[in-house]
């Protein structure tokens, strides 16, 4: 389950990394974001079940920047 949970972190974030740097417009961007906040969880799971604290703050600070990504990119006005 654990191997499992760190592939779908690794495909979430090439995937969410693809959106954001293709340029598609602005709500690929935005939910390119909100795939990057799942990525961002889902290596969180894995860390804590690893006990891997350095991989946690990273990750925990990413989603934040990924909030922020969000909200500029979908709810913010052009």
């Amino acid at each position: 389950m654990t191997e499992a949970l760190g592939y779908v972190a690794m495909f979430s974030g090439i995937v969410a990394a693809v959106m954001v740097s293709a340029n598609f417009g602005r709500r690929v961007t935005g939910y390119g974001f909100a795939v990057f906040l799942f990525s961002s969880f889902a290596w969180i799971a894995y860390a804590v079940i690893g006990g891997d604290q350095p991989l946690v703050i990273q990750n925990a600070v990413l989603a934040m920047i990924n909030v922020l990504g969000i909200y500029r990119w979908l709810f913010l006005k052009a």
